[in-house]
């Protein structure tokens, strides 16, 4: 049996020391210098440079194979928006999350109008496969459009003190936000989000509703999933 430490096919560094730099810069507000400089009182010589490029090339991927292992989400989606402004241009984030407060997608759009609404949901039917029993939103009256159009039958609620779960599910956001003094594109918005929904959600259970014993089992069961779907292969 090879003792050699995992590595990724082309990266020098073995595979631990990225996956643990990915994971502190999704699960911290902290700049790419700040975990270069964590990594260096570890006694890991590596530029900010080389991180950030670690982050674009393993987060998206990484959040895609926590994805698959997550559970079934809930069949109540609450669903809610929240403007970005990206190079003095006003866009809207479209987040949805079940009522166990487990983010199911995220969409940075232009509009919030109907077509947008739409392209939201046609966006989670295909990433789930299936539909919700009930729906949960604001006043907005785009989601009405598009729940007649797209989910006719399900139960849609309109209320915004019932939507204050997807409105809380903001708050991470906007702390990497200020944190990144602004996100640079849509685009660059998108991917980062995305991945930072599923990485920050799959270690951030709802500890308030658990005991201490649940909450360790539920943090250990989160790094065993982490460590078995980040874990590289052994350079041949």
């Amino acid at each position: 049996m090879s003792t050699e430490p995992a590595t990724y096919p082309g990266y020098r560094f073995p595979a631990a020391v990225i996956h643990h730099a990915v994971w502190l810069y999704h699960l911290f507000s902290l700049s790419l210098r700040d975990i270069e400089l964590i990594l260096a009182e570890r006694g890991v010589v590596v530029s900010y440079e080389s991180i950030r490029r670690w982050r674009l090339r393993f987060g998206t991927e990484f959040a895609a194979r926590l994805r698959k292992r997550r559970p079934k989400p809930g069949d109540t989606w609450h669903m809610d928006e929240v403007y970005l402004k990206i190079n003095g241009e006003l866009f809207y984030l479209w987040r949805a999350v079940d009522q166990h407060g487990v983010v199911l997608d995220i969409l940075v759009q232009e509009r919030r109008n109907a077509t947008a609404a739409k392209r939201f949901f046609k966006r989670l039917l295909i990433g789930l496969r299936y539909k919700p029993r009930k729906i949960v939103t604001d006043g907005l009256r785009s989601y009405g459009v598009a729940q007649r159009e797209v989910l006719p039958g399900v139960r849609h609620r309109t209320s915004r003190y019932l939507n204050n779960r997807a409105e809380n599910s903001h708050r991470p956001t906007r702390r990497r936000e200020r944190q990144m003094q602004r996100f640079k594109s849509p685009g660059q918005a998108q991917r980062f989000l995305s991945a930072h929904a599923m990485i920050y959600g799959h270690f951030r259970p709802r500890r308030h509703l658990m005991t201490a014993d649940q909450y360790r089992r539920s943090r250990g069961n989160a790094f065993r999933i982490w460590r078995q779907e980040t874990c590289g292969q052994t350079a041949a």
